[in-house]
C-alpha cells in the first residue's frame, strides 16, 4: 500500500480514542487535552477510558456501542487486542489507526504482523507504535504529544525520532515556522515515509516536506517517491544513526569500501534530497528554501558593507563549492558612484562578482546597489553582508533590501536568489526580512550556507532532469555468452568466477581487461606465459584462492617476471608460502598476465557492492593496493546513464588527474564514464553477480585496460517491485517490451520504452506535428519546446510511469507515442497518446493503445483513464472499440472522461 486511506489520518470527519490506556497516567490526560479543542470540527469520542478526564464530549464504553465506526481511531488499549479490534474498525469502515505512545515501544514482530495481516483486509492504515500521534495545524487536528503545539504554516514534517521532533517544534516555534502537518512515524508497522512524501507533495497546503530518518525500510518506493516530490518541493533530509552502522560483506574491496552512511548520501543525490547533517542546518535549509525556490544559482555575487565582511562569505562560499559571477561593464559602471574601486578591492580573481560599497551609502544607494547586481545577466544569486555602521542603522538597511527584493520580484524574466546577512541585528530588525520572505542570517558563514542551499537545490532539480547522451550504437554486449559463465559457475556450486571466466564476462560487455590464464601447477603457469612473453617483457603472477580473495595483503602477487621460468620459480613459490602460511585455505591455481608497463597510466577503481539497504552499489575511485586506505572514492546507484557516470568520476580527488598537467597527458573521461554505464549494465542483466572489483582499471592516453578483476555469485533474492525480477532499488529500463510491428501498408516499425536520451527525438517530432493535434494533445496551443517541457515527457521513473515510443528504424524518427502514468497506489494509470499526423489510418494509434493496455495489464494496474476533448471524435471512437466507457469530465463539460478496467480483461488481451 501507498497513499490508500491516509487521508484518514489527516481530513477524519470523525475521531475515536480507544482505551482502556496500556499507559496509564498523563498520556490520556495529554493527548484528550488536544483532542478536546478540535471536537466541534470533528466528533471526537472516548470509548473504553475509564480514568477521569475533563471532556466535555461523548464519551461510551464499549466500541460496539458506536453508532458508525470513525475515520480515525486513535489507539490506547492493550497490544495483543489491537489486531481484533481492527477487524470491527475495519468492517466498519475505519480508514486509519493511530497507535500512540508517551515514548520509544516495542511490540512483538509476531503481534505487528498480526495488526497487518487483519488491516490488509480493509486497506485499513496504521501509525505506530511508538508514535507521538500526528497534527494538522490547518484543520486544528493536534493528537500529538510534543512540549509544543505546532502552528499553522506549509512545511510538512516527518520524524522517526520523538526528540527530534520535539527539538524541531521548540525550534519552530521560536522562529514563528508553522506546519501544514507533523507526524511521529514510530516503529513503522505499516505508513512509512514514502507513504508520506507521496502524499505531501500533491498537498496543496505543504510547500516543502522535512524529514528525519534513520533507515528506509522500502528503499524503491521511497526512491520513486523521492524523486516525484523534489521536482516540484523541497524536500529535506536528515540522517541519524551513523555510528551504528554495520560495514559490507567484507568478500571484495567494493563490498567494504560501500559504508551504508555513503549509500545514503548517493540515494539522497540521486532522488534530488536537500541532505543537512545537523539540526542547526536543518532550520537553517527549511528557512531558506520556505522562503525562496530558483531554477538556477550557479553563479554568485557578494554585495558588503567591507572587504573583510566579503571576505569571509566569499571564503565560506568557495569552500562549499560557490562559483562567481563575472559582472558586466555596465554593472560597473552603474554602482561606480556608490561601491569601492574594484582594482583596490584585491579580491582573489575567482570572486569577480563582489561589490563593497562605501561606507556612506544611503539606504537608497543600497537598494540601488542589490537591484543592479541582480538585473546583470550573469548573476543568478546575490548574498547582502551589512553591518551597522555611524551613517546607517540596521533597521534602515533591512528596509532597504525589502524595497530591492520587492522590485526585484516585479522585475519580468527568471528569478533570482536574494539573501541577506546582518550582523548583529536582533531579531525585530531581522523579522522585516523574514515578513518579505527573505532568507536572513546573523552571520557571513551562515548566509553563506544559505545561499549554497539555493545552489544546491537548483542544482539537484537541473541534474534530474539532465538529458544524458546517448551510449555508442556500437555497444551491443554479449549478454547471452556472459550469463552461460555465470549460470554454469553457479550450477558447479561455486560463488566465484575463475580469471579467465571474468575476464570473459568482462569482454562480453567490451570493457577491456588484460589477458589471463589460470594455472593449476608451476609447471603449467610457465607453458601458459609462453605466448605472453612475445608481445610483452614481463609478466605476472598471482596466487588465486577463493578464501584469499586480497592478494597484496598476503604477498600473493610476483611482478617482472622476465621469462617462463622466473614465472615458474614464482608460481612454486607463491604455492609453497601459502600452504605454510595459510594451511586450511583453498588454493584454484596461479594467474598469469603480461605486465603493463606505461608511466602514464593512472590507476583507477571500478567495482559492484551489494547492500542491504539498497541492492547494488557502483563503486569509483583511486585503484592500487591502498585502495580502502585511501577512500577516494564515490558511490552512485544503478542504472546508470552518461551525466550520472560522469558525476560519479568529478566527486573524485583523482578525477582531477585526467585532465592532464605539465608532466601529465589528458586522459580519456568519457570512456571511463562509457565503462562505469557497461558496468551497470551488468548489473541489471546479470543480477546473480553478487559483488565485483576491477583494481586497477588503468586510463592510458591510448584508452582503458583493467588489470585484474574478481567477481562474487549468487542466488539473487529478488527485491519487492513492479515485476520482482531486478535487485536494483531503483527500477532499471525496461528492455524487455522493446518490439517490432508492422502498419497497415506493411511498414515496419520499432517500438521501445522511451529513453531521457530521447529529447531532441521527441523535439523534432512536435515540430512535426499540426497546430490542431497539439491542441488535442495538450489541450491548448503549445509553441514552445523547452528542455523543462520535454524532459518531463522524456525522464521517466519506470517504477510508476512508461512511454512508449513508436520509431522509423530507417532513420530513427519519431512516429508516435504513448504513455501511461500511475497512481503512487499503482492501482490506476492516466494515458495519453500522440501520433503524427501524417500517419493517421495506419493503425498507429490502434497499435500503441493495445500496447499500453497490455503493459497495464502485466503491470497490475487496475483501472486505465483518460482526459479526451469531445471534439477528439476519432479518438473518442477508439476508445470505444477498445472498451472503454466513456463519460463526461465532472472539471469541465468540453472534456470526456474514459476508463477502462484493465483488471478485468482477459490474460491475453
Amino acid at each position: 500500500m501507498t497513499i490508500r486511506n491516509i487521508e484518514g489520518f489527516f481530513a477524519p470527519r470523525s475521531i475515536a480514542v480507544l482505551g482502556p490506556c496500556r499507559h496509564p497516567g498523563v498520556l490520556t490526560d495529554k493527548l484528550v487535552d488536544c483532542l478536546k479543542d478540535i471536537e466541534s470540527g470533528h466528533g471526537v469520542t472516548l470509548v473504553g477510558i475509564d480514568q477521569d478526564v475533563p471532556f466535555k464530549g461523548t464519551k461510551a464504553e464499549r466500541l460496539d456501542d458506536l453508532e458508525a465506526m470513525p475515520d480515525l481511531a486513535i489507539y490506547l488499549a492493550a497490544a495483543e487486542a489491537l489486531p481484533d479490534t481492527i477487524a470491527k474498525l475495519g468492517a466498519g469502515g475505519t480508514r486509519a489507526v493511530l497507535i500512540p505512545s508517551p515514548g520509544f515501544e516495542i511490540w512483538p514482530d509476531e503481534l505487528m504482523q498480526a495488526c497487518r495481516d487483519a488491516a490488509r483486509k480493509f486497506n485499513l492504515r496504521m501509525i505506530g507504535p511508538g508514535s507521538l500521534g500526528l497534527a494538522v495545524p490547518a484543520s486544528g487536528l493536534n493528537a500529538l504529544l510534543s512540549a509544543e503545539r505546532p502552528d499553522k504554516g506549509d512545511i510538512a514534517f516527518f520524524s522517526r525520532s520523538g526528540a527530534v521532533l520535539n527539538a524541531t517544534l521548540s525550534w519552530a516555534k521560536t522562529h514563528n515556522a508553522g506546519f501544514s502537518a507533523v507526524v511521529s512515524l514510530g516503529a513503522r508497522m505499516d505508513v512509512d515515509v514514502g507513504d508520506l512524501i507521496d502524499y505531501f507533495a500533491q498537498d496543496y497546503r505543504t510547500r516543502s516536506i522535512m524529514l528525519h530518518v534513520e533507515g528506509i525500510a522500502f528503499p524503491r518506493k521511497f526512491i520513486s517517491a523521492a524523486r516525484a516530490a523534489a521536482r516540484s518541493k523541497p524536500v529535506i533530509v536528515i540522517r541519524s544513526g551513523k555510528s551504528r552502522d554495520t560495514g559490507g560483506t567484507g568478500r571484495t574491496h567494493a563490498g567494504r569500501l560501500a559504508g551504508t552512511d555513503m549509500v545514503y548520501e548517493a540515494v539522497f543525490r540521486r532522488t534530488g534530497l536537500l541532505r543537512v547533517n545537523d539540526l542547526d542546518e536543518m532550520f537553517e535549509a527549511l528557512q531558506t528554501l520556505s522562503n525562496v525556490r530558483i531554477p538556477r544559482c550557479e553563479t554568485l555575487a557578494v554585495i558588503a558593507s567591507g572587504r573583510s565582511l566579503a571576505s569571509l562569505a566569499i571564503d565560506r562560499l568557495m569552500d562549499l563549492g560557490g562559483q562567481f559571477a563575472d559582472l558586466g561593464p555596465e554593472t560597473r559602471e552603474a554602482l561606480a558612484g556608490l561601491s569601492r574601486s574594484y582594482a583596490d578591492l584585491d579580491v582573489t580573481p575567482a570572486a569577480g562578482g563582489t561589490v563593497v560599497l562605501r561606507e556612506n551609502v544611503s539606504p537608497q544607494d543600497i537598494t540601488t546597489a542589490v537591484t543592479t547586481v541582480l538585473r546583470d545577466p550573469a548573476v543568478d544569486g546575490a548574498l547582502v553582508l551589512q553591518a551597522a555602521s555611524a551613517f546607517q542603522s540596521l533597521s534602515a538597511i533591512a528596509g532597504a533590501i525589502t524595497e530591492a527584493a520587492g522590485l526585484e520580484r516585479k522585475r519580468t524574466g527568471r528569478r533570482k536568489a536574494l539573501v541577506a546577512g546582518l550582523i548583529g541585528a536582533n531579531e525585530s530588525v531581522r523579522s522585516q526580512l523574514s515578513d518579505a520572505r527573505i532568507p536572513n542570517c546573523g552571520s557571513p558563514a551562515e548566509a553563506a550556507r544559505s545561499l549554497m542551499y539555493l545552489a544546491h537545490d537548483a542544482r539537484a532539480r537541473k541534474f534530474l532532469m539532465a538529458a544524458p547522451p546517448s551510449l555508442p550504437a556500437s555497444f551491443t554486449p554479449d549478454v547471452a555468452r556472459a550469463r552461460n559463465i555465470v549460470d554454469k559457475a553457479l550450477a558447479e556450486g561455486r560463488s566465484w568466477l575463475s580469471p579467465p571466466e571474468v575476464c570473459a564476462v568482462l569482454e562480453a560487455y567490451e570493457l577491456p581487461i588484460m589477458e589471463t590464464a589460470l594455472a593449476s601447477t608451476a609447471e603449467d603457469a610457465a607453458s601458459l606465459s609462453k605466448p605472453f612473453f612475445s608481445t610483452a617483457r614481463h609478466c605476472v603472477a598471482k596466487l588465486i584462492s577463493p578464501d584469499l580473495p586480497f592478494k597484496s595483503r598476503i604477498d600473493g602477487v610476483r611482478l617482472g617476471l622476465e621469462s617462463p621460468d622466473a614465472v615458474k620459480d614464482a608460481a612454486a613459490e607463491l604455492i609453497a608460502k601459502t600452504r605454510r602460511d595459510y594451511p586450511q585455505a583453498r588454493i584454484e591455481g596461479i594467474s598469469v598476465h603480461p605486465m603493463l608497463e606505461d608511466r602514464h597510466g593512472l590507476e583507477l577503481y571500478m567495482g559492484l557492492a551489494e547492500t542491504p539497504e539498497f541492492g547494488p552499489v557502483l563503486v569509483f575511485g583511486h585503484g592500487g593496493t591502498s585502495i580502502e586506505e585511501s577512500r577516494d572514492i564515490a558511490l552512485e546507484l544503478p542504472p546508470l546513464d552518461l551525466n550520472l557516470a560522469e558525476a560519479q568520476i568529478d566527486r573524485t580527488q583523482i578525477a582531477r588527474l585526467l585532465d592532464g598537467g605539465p608532466s601529465r597527458p589528458v586522459l580519456d573521461k568519457a570512456a571511463l564514464a562509457q565503462a562505469l554505464v557497461k558496468l551497470s549494465q551488468i548489473t541489471i542483466d546479470i543480477p546473480e553477480i553478487l559483488e565485483l572489483d576491477i583494481n586497477p582499471m588503468v586510463s592510458l592516453p591510448s584508452g582503458l585496460i583493467a588489470l585484474d578483476a574478481r567477481m562474487t555469485l549468487c542466488h539473487p533474492e529478488k527485491r519487492p517491485g513492479r515485476t520482482g525480477s531486478s535487485r536494483l532499488a531503483i527500477t532499471p529500463y525496461p528492455q524487455e517490451w522493446e518490439q517490432k510491428q508492422s502498419l497497415k501498408d506493411g511498414r515496419e516499425i520499432f517500438i521501445r520504452p522511451v529513453r531521457p536520451e530521447d529529447e531532441d527525438m521527441f523535439k523534432t517530432f512536435f515540430e512535426a506535428v499540426t497546430p490542431e493535434d497539439l491542441r488535442l494533445r495538450f489541450f491548448a496551443p503549445v509553441r514552445d519546446f523547452s528542455h523543462r517541457f520535454l524532459a518531463r515527457l522524456t525522464q521517466l521513473d519506470y517504477a510508476r510511469s512508461i512511454a512508449f515510443a513508436a520509431i522509423n528504424p530507417d532513420d530513427g524518427t519519431l512516429l508516435g507515442v504513448v504513455r501511461l502514468h500511475a497512481d503512487p497506489d499503482h492501482q490506476t494509470g492516466e494515458y495519453a497518446i500522440m501520433v503524427r499526423s501524417d500517419l493517421k489510418g495506419m493503425g498507429l494509434g490502434w497499435m500503441l493503445m493495445k500496447l499500453i493496455i497490455r503493459y497495464a495489464k502485466a503491470d497490475g494496474i487496475a483501472t486505465i483513464k483518460g482526459e479526451v476533448l469531445k471534439d477528439n471524435t476519432q479518438m473518442i471512437s477508439m476508445c470505444r472499440d477498445l472498451g472503454f466507457t466513456v463519460g463526461t469530465s465532472p472539471d469541465d463539460p468540453g472534456i470526456a472522461l474514459v476508463t477502462l478496467p484493465v483488471a478485468d480483461l482477459p490474460e491475453d488481451v
